[in-house]
């Protein structure tokens, strides 16, 4: 029996880079140690958090259209309470705490992305649909993604980023090291979480600064339909900083040729389009617009609907490249789960504590329990037709197996899972098959959205998985045992969502006055309604995007990320850059490299709280608006003196994040 050993306090100094021929990662808690992992503890404080958190994640969600990520807040929880607790060497259990918990906000995305359009359709969701499609999707997004752990988190050590992964990762080390890097970490949670809370709770100054604030701006908005936006969160500050300056110039690349050109020139035509054809052109459903289709020529409009359907292709497209890419990959994971089912144990033993999995005999025992439960869940539950059930099972397992590793590449590169963007393609492809099949209507409208939450739930789980898995790469703990607990955070999980929603939709609903926003949803029954009853659908700007996708990859420039910017707001995007050059400036000040090391390792510690106070305060906004605790002021935050105040802000944001990185010591 191993003893149990006292893991270092610190990661080691290769953990964020690329290894170097012949050079090894050895984590903090190494394999030869035996860390105490699963307890009563970490088991009943991560069910705990999987409990509050859904909740909490499914009414912002719905309310604002934001889901806030749990993990790090999760982790901040765990090392607090293990504190107050006085427990010592708690980093294993606060890993499984922070895995289990950490289903809450991925499977609330999976699910209020699509299901409350049923809602919005005039359809019906009992309770056992929402938790059985959020159970499932949840239970195939695991299973899916063990196969693929090893080449994302070790065979890529250092070539992603991990943006979330990293700010998790860095809680749970200072909390475990505790002195100057706890109090750091402490302190730049301390301000970017009051930061963002101030804004998002007491309006004072706006989250969200564009080129409107001008009168020359204006004029451009309005005459040229050039708009530029900048979200001025501290969280996205820091996720930029850890993403670093690359990948945020090409995501946010994505968006300039959205808001610079494309948007630009179809204004541009403005005089010679009319705007009523447009509408119809693009499948326009928005009533206010249909009452005045001019409306559609707006800056922001002409971005929701020719710009983001052209990132949608991109994204589809880039998941097709990256599918065919990654085959290898695929064969390889599906070529070891058949080796397994001959003598696979021996090796398995032999496997270090920290790289073994869950057997793959196992897994394919699991996958295909939970398509048979699928397919009945389907069959007698939605649709009563043989050929049906068997179509719709197929969409669900194909699109999930092929666009799992998609998901997984977009965590890993940018942090944000396009899920949605995924989801609507996957909609509109199960759409024209069932319809193909004989399957048409509110019949239709009901068995798609049910299909579409299914494989929503396992991309989003896939994503927000391969972050838990990589956090444990770090730190050292065993893959086996987080993958065999996200089971039951899973189940506790889909519960919870299940439960809200229903509420939810019984306290306030999805349409009408004072309804639940619920966004994504209602783009999602946005555009399904047309597929099932006729309609138009934006094809060609579809054909659009997956053609850029390809120029863009015989030329070099990573397509996924690209089209994440086309899809994604600009204001969410630039402060990408803003925080890729702090990066950049503080790493390169020097000329001493061990001084620049110093400064970007202290920079992404602070950057880590700055994600982490925000996502902290996230909670606590969403805690006073279920409490309808309201300090907003709405007068003073939309006007341009309170627009203003956010720049002046944010710019002593920038130079407090600046300053405070470039005061690290080598000795640091």
């Amino acid at each position: 029996m191993k003893q149990e050993e006292t893991p270092r306090t610190s990661l080691p100094e290769n953990a964020y880079r690329e290894l170097k021929p012949g050079e090894n990662y050895t984590p903090v808690m190494p394999a030869s140690s035996s860390p105490r992992e699963v307890t009563p503890y970490s088991v009943g404080m991560g069910i705990v958090m999987a409990i509050i958190f859904s909740a909490a994640a499914a009414y912002l969600g719905l309310r604002v259209g934001q889901v806030f990520e749990a993990a790090i807040p999760i982790a901040i929880i765990a090392v607090g309470m293990g504190t107050v607790l006085g427990k010592k060497n708690m980093l294993g259990q606060n890993v499984i705490i922070q895995s289990i918990g950490a289903s809450s906000g991925v499977i609330v995305a999976g699910a209020i992305f699509t299901l409350p359009a049923l809602y919005i359709l005039g359809l019906d969701a009992a309770f056992w649909q929402v938790f059985l499609s959020s159970l499932f999707g949840g239970l195939l997004g695991i299973v899916l993604l063990i196969p693929f752990r090893k080449y994302f988190v070790k065979e890529m050590h250092g070539k992603y980023p991990f943006p979330e992964a990293t700010a998790t990762t860095e809680v749970l080390v200072s909390g475990e090291k505790g002195g100057n890097q706890a109090k750091l970490l402490a302190v730049a949670g301390l301000i970017g979480g009051l930061y963002d809370f101030v804004v998002g709770t007491f309006g004072l100054w706006t989250d969200a600064v564009s080129t409107r604030i001008c009168a020359w701006g204006q004029v451009a908005a309005d005459k040229f339909k050039v708009v530029f936006g900048l979200n001025t969160s501290a969280a996205l500050l820091g996720l930029g900083y850890i993403i670093g300056l690359k990948y945020a110039l090409i995501i946010t690349a994505g968006s300039c040729l959205v808001w610079f050109v494309i948007v630009p020139v179809v204004g541009s035509l403005a005089e010679a389009l009319d705007p009523a054809a447009l509408a119809s052109l693009l499948g326009v459903t928005n009533e206010k617009l249909l009452a005045d289709p001019s409306a559609l020529l707006s800056a922001e409009n002409l971005y929701t609907f020719i710009g983001k359907p052209i990132g949608i292709g991109g994204i589809a497209m880039a998941g097709i490249i990256g599918i065919v890419r990654q085959s290898k990959i695929i064969r390889q994971a599906v070529g070891l789960a058949v080796s397994e089912f001959g003598g696979g144990k021996t090796a398995a033993a032999s496997t270090e504590r920290t790289q073994r999995d869950i057997p793959m005999k196992r897994i394919l025992s699991i996958l295909i329990a939970t398509l048979v439960c699928v397919f009945v869940f389907f069959h007698f539950g939605l649709l009563d037709n043989w050929v049906q059930s068997v179509t719709a099972i197929l969409i669900v397992f194909i699109i999930a197996f092929l666009f799992t590793t998609v998901a997984a590449n977009a965590i890993a590169i940018v942090g944000s899972n396009p899920v949605s963007g995924m989801t609507l393609m996957t909609l509109i492809l199960s759409s024209l098959v069932l319809v193909s099949v004989g399957l048409s209507g509110t019949t239709g409208m009901t068995a798609a959205l049910i299909i579409g939450g299914v494989v929503c739930t396992a991309l989003s789980m896939a994503g927000g998985f391969i972050t838990d898995l990589k956090i444990g790469y770090w730190l050292g703990t065993t893959p086996r045992k987080q993958e065999a607990w996200k089971f039951l955070g899973t189940f506790v999980s889909a519960a919870t969502v299940a439960g809200v929603m229903i509420v939810l939709n019984k306290s306030y609903g999805f349409v009408g006055e004072g309804a639940l926003v619920a966004p994504q949803a209602n783009a999602m029954a946005a555009v399904i309604q047309p597929l099932m009853t006729g309609g138009q659908t934006p094809w060609m700007l579809y054909f659009c995007g997956a053609a850029l996708a390809l120029v863009l990859t015989a030329i070099g420039v990573p397509a996924l990320a690209f089209a994440l910017g086309m899809f994604i707001p600009m204001d969410l995007n630039a402060p990408l850059v803003v925080g890729g050059l702090i990066a950049w400036f503080v790493s390169n000040r020097s000329k001493d490299a061990a001084l620049n090391r110093a400064r970007m390792d202290r920079g992404t510690l602070i950057a880590s709280g700055f994600i982490a106070g925000g996502a902290l305060m996230g909670v606590v906004s969403a805690i006073l608006k279920f409490a309808n605790v309201d300090w907003f002021l709405a007068g003073w935050a939309s006007s341009n003196a309170a627009e203003w105040t956010g720049l002046v802000m944010y710019l002593v944001l920038i130079g407090y994040f600046t300053w405070h990185t470039l005061r690290a010591k080598k000795e640091e």
